[in-house]
């Protein structure tokens, strides 16, 4: 009875090990984060490149992050410090975060390309919201790569406008991001 348990026990640690090992976790070092203000007065345009990312297939969970500093390419210096400290302010809310899980079952051992939806909790200038992120998933050889384009309202996440400059930053905020995951190395 007992070298049957032992045996049976031994099987579902095999078989739990394999399935786990079938879908390493997928890892992103660095990815694009693309920002959008299309207001009546200006267009200000940002990018970061330090954009990081998790995907863990066994829980359909997905998450990534953004230095809210990493932030390039304003259209002056001036800009880019309003930007930074008076409506993000970046010393007290440094990190702009999602965590959520995909909606749809996604075969993470098969290529191809899948129209995914996340869904999960989005933080931006600490107030964090429910969003559904839509975007494309590409699996090829062991890696996975996401591009998503949405939306973020400016007032969801607590950001004042003030009325003197309310012409030139739009009331939403179109975020563009895509990322390459690596699939982790078992050690």
């Amino acid at each position: 009875m007992f070298t049957r348990s032992v045996l049976i026990l031994s099987l579902f640690q095999g078989l739990t090990c394999f399935m786990f090992a079938q879908q390493p976790m997928l890892r992103a070092e660095s990815g694009l984060a693309q920002i959008k203000s299309e207001a009546p007065l200006e267009l200000i345009k940002a990018e970061s490149k330090a954009m990081r990312g998790l995907i863990e297939p066994a829980t359909k969970s997905f998450a990534f992050s953004v230095r809210v500093n990493s932030f390039e390419g304003f259209n002056s210096e001036i800009q880019q410090t309003h930007f930074m400290e008076n409506y993000l302010e970046q010393k007290k809310y440094p990190q702009a975060t999602f965590k959520g899980k995909f909606i749809e079952d996604i075969p993470f051992d098969t290529p191809g390309t899948y129209s995914v939806r996340a869904k999960g909790a989005m933080d931006i200038h600490g107030i964090v919201k429910e969003r559904i992120i839509r975007g494309t998933l590409t699996i090829h050889n062991g890696s996975a790569r996401i591009q998503a384009h949405f939306l973020v309202p400016v007032s969801d996440h607590g950001i004042t406008i003030p009325k003197i400059v309310m012409q030139k930053i739009a009331e939403e905020i179109d975020v563009n991001i895509d990322m390459e995951f690596k699939a982790e190395k078992a050690e």
